[in-house]
């Protein structure tokens, strides 16, 4: 049944629906800290080299907890690691695609996160370092995340017992392998997770301006260079690239998180309404205050950061065989 949280506030049914507010209140001081560090980071401004840069310099410098191991590996001709709790793990696998509009990001950008992940629901993450933007456009992300699912199933693993995840563009990304994957005959995972996910690449959405002042992550600006780069000569509203526009008829389940504080936020919303009007099962929390992927930040700063990662968690364990 489709399921939407609220943590205590109103949330809307549409797009449109006027209970939304327009900028959402900012009291918490750390998210002010986070728009600071956000700033002196590069992230946002510059050439797509300085972004990747940027980065590596912040996200890629956090390390992974301790209580993982991370084990290098290839999959569909990619880098890729393994990442597993000490203690043991399930032998379920969640396909994690990282965030960074196709352009930017990494294996090390994303391990702490998906490190975290793995722990919360005790099991394997398989963090795969996809080809980026624009040295490879659209559609070499979508190949590489459909060809791991497909390796995936060629060793033996049940669909019951995979998951597919990302944030940002990597939870678009999810979107699009899991249409690509129907597409391509093979059966759909247990699950897509999406957290704060790029599904249309036309940025008209009305979030775009009425989350610009308090959304420290994102710009339509930024976003509409890391398009240009990842689409080519694809058109905007592609489906493959843009899943909002796809048929998403046959999907798995989805889980959807974003925060209140970010220009996606209309994605995510549309994303939620498309899918259920095609039949598909989605669960859906709008994070009042949250900023962009918050999920990235330490419990320390963010403490529904580590809300949301046991709320996926326990997602995935209703989901996965």
């Amino acid at each position: 049944m489709p399921c939407d949280s609220y943590s205590g506030v109103i949330r809307p049914s549409r797009r449109d629906e006027p209970s939304l507010p327009k900028v959402p209140p900012m009291g918490n001081a750390n998210i002010e800290l986070i728009r600071e560090i956000v700033a002196g980071s590069g992230l946002g401004a510059g050439s797509i080299d300085d972004q990747r840069a940027g980065m590596e310099a912040t996200a890629g410098a956090v390390p992974p907890p301790d209580t993982v191991v991370v084990e290098p590996t290839t999959v569909a001709g990619r880098p890729a690691e393994w990442v597993t709790p000490r203690a043991g793990a399930s032998d379920r696998v969640v396909l994690y695609l990282h965030g960074g509009g196709y352009c930017i990001g990494s294996l090390a950008t994303h391990r702490n996160l998906v490190s975290r992940l793995a722990l919360a629901y005790g099991g394997r993450v398989l963090n795969l370092d996809y080809r980026l933007a624009p040295e490879h456009p659209f559609p070499a992300a979508v190949d590489d995340a459909v060809g791991a699912y497909r390796e995936l199933l060629d060793s033996g693993r049940s669909p019951s017992q995979i998951a597919v995840a990302g944030d940002s563009a990597g939870g678009g990304l999810t979107v699009a392998a899991l249409v690509a994957i129907r597409q391509q005959g093979l059966p759909q995972p247990a699950a897509g997770v999406c957290l704060s996910p790029w599904v249309d690449l036309t940025q008209s959405a009305a979030t775009y301006v009425s989350r610009a002042e308090v959304d420290p992550m994102v710009t339509k600006d930024g976003l509409d260079v890391m398009a240009a780069a990842y689409l080519g000569e694809a058109s905007l509203n592609e489906p493959l690239a843009s899943p909002l526009f796809a048929d998403l008829a046959g999907l798995a389940p989805l889980l959807v998180h974003v925060g209140d504080a970010e220009v996606l936020l209309d994605d995510a919303l549309a994303l939620r309404d498309t899918a259920r009007a095609a039949g598909v099962d989605v669960t859906f929390d709008l994070w009042p205050e949250m900023i962009h992927v918050f999920q990235a930040f330490p419990a320390e700063l963010l403490p529904e950061s580590d809300l949301s990662v046991t709320a996926i968690a326990a997602f995935l364990d209703q989901q996965l065989a």
